[in-house]
C-alpha cells in the first residue's frame, strides 16, 4: 500500500530518488508503465530498489489503458499539477464520477486553485501555481489524504488537512516527503499541516 503513493511521489522532484525494497506486485508494474510512459526513467535492480528519475517527465497524462487496470493511478493528479501545472488523468470507469472517492482529491485540488474539468471521461487539471489551503475532508479516505498531501508540499504556503486518513502507508509517505526536504507535521494524526 506504500510502494504506490511513494513511486507517484517521485515525480515531484527533478533528482532521481531510489526506493528499497519494492515489493514484487503487478500494481507496483503498472506504476512503473505510467511513469516511463510519462518520460521518467525508471531502473529497478535485482533486489527490488527502484530508482525514478523524473527530471524528463514530457508527459503529463494517465492514459485509460494503464489506469483501468489500476485505481491507484489517481495518485498522480497531485504531484502532475503542484509541479508540471497541469495533469490529464483517466477515470477507471469511463466518464461518471458520481459519488466516487475521486471527488475530494478534486475538491481539494480546486480550494488549491486548480481548475479542473471533465474530458471525454479524463480529469484535466491546471493552475499556474497551486496556493495553500484549508481542507476538511467530508470522509477519511486514503488516496485522497495522499494526493493532496502530495499537492501540498509544492503549493504556496501552508496546507492543513483535516480529517486525513492515519493509515500506516499514509505516514510512510510523508516519511519519503520529508526525506525528499518537505516540512510536513502531524504525521499519524488526522490533521496533517503542510509547509509549502
Amino acid at each position: 500500500n506504500a510502494a504506490l503513493p511513494i513511486l507517484a511521489g517521485t515525480l515531484l522532484t527533478r533528482e532521481p530518488v531510489t526506493i528499497r525494497n519494492v515489493p514484487h506486485l503487478k500494481d507496483v508494474t503498472t506504476t512503473i508503465s505510467l511513469l516511463q510512459t510519462m518520460g521518467a526513467q525508471v531502473t529497478v535492480d535485482d533486489r527490488l530498489n527502484v530508482e525514478v528519475d523524473a527530471r524528463n517527465v514530457a508527459h503529463r497524462t494517465a492514459p485509460y489503458e494503464l489506469v483501468k487496470t489500476m485505481r491507484a493511478s489517481i495518485l498522480v493528479l497531485g504531484p502532475l499539477v503542484a509541479r508540471y501545472g497541469k495533469a490529464r488523468v483517466s477515470l477507471p470507469g469511463g466518464c461518471a464520477i458520481g459519488s466516487r472517492p475521486v471527488d475530494l482529491h478534486l475538491q481539494g485540488l480546486r480550494a488549491m486553485g486548480a481548475e479542473i474539468r471533465m474530458e471525454n471521461g479524463d480529469i484535466v487539471a491546471e493552475a499556474k501555481r497551486l496556493s495553500a489551503a484549508s481542507l476538511v475532508l467530508e470522509t477519511v479516505t486514503v488516496t485522497g489524504t495522499e494526493n493532496l498531501l502530495m499537492a501540498a508540499v509544492l503549493a504556496k504556503g501552508r496546507s492543513v488537512i483535516k480529517n486525513a486518513a492515519r493509515e500506516p502507508e499514509v505516514g510512510n509517505l510523508v516519511d519519503m516527503l520529508i526525506n525528499m526536504g518537505a516540512e510536513i507535521e502531524g504525521k499519524g494524526t488526522d490533521s496533517i499541516t503542510v509547509h509549502g
